[in-house]
């Protein structure tokens, strides 16, 4: 049966489209996922199918030529993307994520903004925001960026070193946090490729291989003054929007949850068809790999209709927006949690061959495990639902 006519979270014939062009191009991106995970590549022909596709624009508003997807359609296509291939349905969702939020925020100039989304449109231009740093860890932790922001005449140079900067093989332009010493403040500058630009390539990694995320070296980078786009407290030149609460990070749940759907499509079609001469029919006759399936379906189902369901309320209640956020954190936390489970599970329905590379059972294995360092970080989540709950109690 289609997948799409059997997936209870495609509702419409809008939705039904955006799942099938996912499902178009995670067939080409499964063909090569082996390859970049061994190398350690960048997948550029990924990006150049997605650029081809449109795929770019989902999250750009219609006004330029965009798509305009809300959040649960971003997802639906997160999803059913990485099912081919985390590491590009990784990647690219870190920019479709920020079209929406700059969607949402209004964060950026209105010029540079305008002019972003018709490149994005027209030539198939993309940007992530860098914010992590050697010294700091996680930005979600708080620690204030070592990257410093000096005036100088028209502008600021920008000097320091951004880790996990995926994309940055493909992308000429970006954003990043700096410390603006003589304002002391922490604030988010539009950057160019240019001189004082380098990418030094330190990505070598377990898993998510092929998401390109290198250091970034500044080096004195000359940033215009009007391309300081807002201070640490998000007030930004347009200031308008509201906040998106973390919403957009619903992109990363739905990438790992993919990979999951894809380990056990495998694993439930190697059942279905190996026959070992010691039985007298497959192996998905046999109760132990039943259950091991039927455990399987319960964690894919439970975790999806959480995310899809926390995306739905999310879009229509806007202003229940920033009191979703343990939510949010939550279905982070349970997708990341039930994909590590499906895909042990597959590869213990697989057996001994699932170790192998000829299979994609070991990829998705080592691929899942980088959701549990993804923001937002399971101990602040547990943090924030203790919290809330002990406030409802009347505890705080």
């Amino acid at each position: 049966m289609n997948s799409i006519q059997s997936d209870p979270f495609v509702r419409n014939e809008r939705e039904k489209e955006i799942a099938s062009r996912s499902d178009r191009l995670a067939d080409l991106f499964e063909k090569r996922a082996a390859l970049h995970d061994r190398e350690g590549s960048f997948p550029f022909e990924n990006f150049a199918d997605l650029r081809e596709s449109g795929y770019l624009a989902l999250t750009v508003p219609k006004e330029f030529g965009g798509e305009e997807a809300s959040l649960y359609e971003m997802i639906l296509a997160q999803e059913r993307l990485a099912k081919g291939d985390g590491s590009t349905a990784l990647a690219v969702g870190w920019h479709v994520s920020q079209m929406l939020q700059l969607r949402m925020n209004l964060s950026w100039p209105q010029k540079l903004y305008t002019d972003f989304c018709r490149r994005v449109v027209e030539e198939g231009a993309m940007i992530n925001k860098f914010a992590s740093e050697p010294s700091t860890g996680s930005p979600s932790r708080g620690g204030r960026p070592q990257t410093a922001a000096v005036r100088t005449e028209g502008g600021y140079l920008l000097t320091g070193r951004k880790t996990f900067s995926s994309l940055i093989p493909i992308l000429d332009q970006f954003t990043v946090t700096a410390f603006v010493e003589d304002e002391e403040q922490v604030c988010t500058f539009f950057v160019r490729k240019g001189p004082g630009v380098s990418i030094e390539e330190t990505w070598d990694t377990l898993g998510m291989r092929g998401t390109g995320s290198h250091d970034l070296l500044l080096d004195a980078v000359f940033v215009p003054e009007d391309a300081k786009i807002e201070n640490s407290d998000g007030e930004g030149a347009v200031g308008s929007g509201m906040s998106d609460h973390g919403g957009a990070l619903l992109h990363i749940p739905a990438c790992y949850l993919g990979i999951a759907w894809a380990a056990r499509d495998f694993a439930v079609k190697f059942a279905a068809d190996y026959r070992p001469n010691s039985l007298p029919g497959p192996i998905a006759e046999l109760p132990h790999i039943q259950q091991k399936i039927g455990e399987m379906e319960s964690e894919l189902i439970t975790a999806r209709t959480l995310l899809y369901s926390v995306a739905d309320r999310w879009d229509r209640l806007p202003a229940a927006r920033a009191s979703m956020k343990p939510e949010l954190g939550l279905t982070k936390t349970v997708a990341t949690n039930a994909a590590l489970r499906i895909v042990d599970l597959a590869m213990r329905i697989v057996g001994g061959s699932s170790l192998s590379r000829s299979l994609p059972l070991e990829r998705m294995y080592r691929d899942v495990r980088a959701g549990l360092h993804n923001p937002p970080m399971e101990d602040t989540v547990i943090a924030m639902l203790a919290q809330r709950a002990i406030r409802e109690a009347g505890g705080l």
